[in-house]
């Protein structure tokens, strides 16, 4: 399940990212690349929400590691 930790940290620190230039220039990159929620940029906004759902279960996995 590495792999998938690693994938979805990915995801999210573009998405991030996304978020950094939209508050800071008003530019949206997926929306740029992708089209205005084009069914593509909808897949990749729902994709970067669930591995950021998905990444809150780390909060507990690292909790585990400092109890040991």
């Amino acid at each position: 399940m590495k792999w998938f930790d690693n994938i979805a940290l990915t995801l999210v620190i573009i998405g991030a990212l996304n978020w950094l230039l939209v508050g800071i220039f008003r530019f949206d990159l997926v929306a740029y690349l992708f089209g205005n929620l084009s069914v593509l940029s909808r897949i990749i906004y729902a994709a970067v929400g669930l591995c950021g759902l998905y990444l809150i279960s780390l909060f507990g996995r690292i909790r585990g590691f400092s109890e040991q």
